[in-house]
């Protein structure tokens, strides 16, 4: 199948779009029925780490069949197909480079979307086009601005999208989230996330040529960056054009559980910022490995969250959520404590049904009912979710150097994150070993944001608003939000 460019592409699926919509069992999306015998086809985008946990869930499905394995790097794509089709049922994987030639498969039902941050929501929007459903991982955007035009498209076009925070998909979680919004505890102040988790320096690589088995221009695709080694396969995390740190990669997962309890009428945080740095490593990367963000939603709920990646003697991990509650009440660890008291009261909660299934199988659910809603975290939670992130880390880029110190932090009087801020920079300066005054904090502005027009406003907007969206390399554009 010859390789077709954007243009092509975008031109057939906008003449498809406009001269005939097949229905999907109820759904706007262009392509063929489902019926109850017919296999589910899918393609895998990104087969080095994650895209493993895709194609071997769907491999394993019955009535499923993975048509595509789809890798720019010709090793790992070789690889995953020879992997794949030892677990074949009745049926032969292909291997591609180019997501969009799969898109073309008018038998294709949908793509699952495991590649670098920098090129999910262009899938989205490529798989929206194309009439094909859409999972795909955390982040489901690498900025504001590609969130926000994935959002219109799955609006527009009637797809089921699946967010790869699979904690969506877990009845417990559903019903403690919905029972802290419900009062059951009182009300919610604050929610917060920890994705601290031990991680090592990257060193630094020099720029130069790709590989020969890489086709380098499908894997930057929207990215305007030069190849160097460390950015294939893993540690593109830790670039701005490809990554979004940690506080966008492990934290997405607990930056979601965090905003899910949020009161059910709010939408993005009025106000954010985040104060951190990348202590110790001496290296290339570019993102934090500590940072304290903060969120404030218009009804003056907030978000709190704590990345801490560096290591040290005594080190504790933490990938959790604590929820916090006006009247002094808390839930931590999954055990509440009510106002006062530090011995842990047992609860129940009400039971909430999720579309069952995990996280894969639910998706293949909803796909084949061809019905949105019951995809378990679909675009808009993922987009309000993503932007969270997003807010804290465009504090920290504008930041400016002040010194290691607990006077760092610019909280106002807001004594709850002078308190929690305190507990990180203990551990930093006792546990890490960071000397105060003899270090910087990157400590970043507090960002006004109008959750309406999606835009910073006050005194650091010009800045802030120039990292709404990234620059976008030269045939892989994410389009206007009313021209999606």
């Amino acid at each position: 199948m010859p390789r077709q460019t954007r243009r092509s592409f975008l031109k057939r699926a906008t003449f498809a779009g406009l001269a005939t919509q097949f229905t999907i069992a109820g759904t706007s999306a262009s392509g063929r029925v489902l019926g109850a015998n017919d296999r589910f086809r899918i393609g895998v985008c990104g087969l080095n780490g994650r895209g493993q946990a895709h194609a071997g869930s769907y491999a394993a499905m019955d009535n499923v069949e993975l048509a595509y394995v789809i890798d720019p790097d010709e090793r790992v794509m070789n690889r995953a197909v020879g992997v794949c089709n030892k677990r074949a049922k009745g049926y032969e994987v292909q291997g591609l480079a180019d997501v969009r030639e799969a898109l073309d498969d008018k038998n294709l039902d949908a793509i699952s979307v495991a590649t670098p941050n920098h090129w999910h929501s262009l899938m989205v929007i490529w798989a929206a086009q194309a009439g094909k459903h859409c999972y795909v991982e955390k982040p489901a955007s690498h900025d504001i601005h590609q969130g926000r035009v994935a959002l219109e498209a799955w609006k527009k076009y009637g797809i089921v999208v699946q967010h790869g925070t699979q904690n969506r998909s877990d009845a417990g979680y559903a019903s403690l989230h919905k029972a802290i919004q419900d009062g059951q505890f009182g009300r919610l102040n604050i929610s917060y996330g920890y994705a601290c988790k031990p991680r090592r320096g990257i060193g630094f690589k020099q720029a130069g040529d790709p590989p020969s088995h890489l086709d380098w221009n499908l894997w930057r695709g929207p990215a305007c960056i030069d190849y160097h080694g460390n950015l294939v396969h893993y540690n593109w995390h830790w670039f701005w054009p490809t990554g979004n740190g940690d506080l966008n990669n492990q934290g997405t997962h607990q930056l979601d559980m965090a905003m899910w309890p949020i009161d059910a009428d709010q939408g993005h945080p009025v106000r954010a910022m985040a104060i951190g740095g990348r202590f110790r490593w001496d290296d290339q990367g570019e993102t934090p490995n500590t940072l304290f963000g903060i969120a404030q939603y218009p009804n003056g709920q907030y978000v709190f969250f704590n990345v801490r990646n560096v290591s040290h003697e005594g080190y504790q991990q933490q990938v959790e959520n604590e929820y916090y509650f006006e009247d002094g009440g808390k839930i931590v660890r999954g055990r509440y404590y009510p106002k006062g008291s530090d011995k842990p009261q047992s609860y129940s909660v009400p039971k909430v049904e999720v579309t069952p299934g995990g996280c894969f199988g639910s998706f293949v659910r909803a796909c084949r009912a061809g019905k949105p809603e019951l995809s378990n975290c679909d675009m808009d939670v993922a987009h309000r979710s993503c932007v969270l992130g997003h807010l804290m880390n465009n504090s920290y880029r504008l930041g400016k150097p002040v010194p290691f110190n607990e006077k760092a932090g610019r909280f106002g009087d807001n004594k709850d994150a002078y308190e929690h801020f305190m507990k990180l920079h203990e551990i930093m300066r006792d546990g890490v070993g960071i000397p105060e005054d003899k270090a910087n904090y990157i400590v970043g502005p507090w960002l006004d944001f109008d959750p309406k027009t999606e835009r910073f406003t006050g005194e650091h907007a010009d800045e802030a608003n120039e990292l709404l969206r990234d620059p976008y390399h030269e045939g892989f554009e994410i389009p206007e939000v009313d021209r999606v």
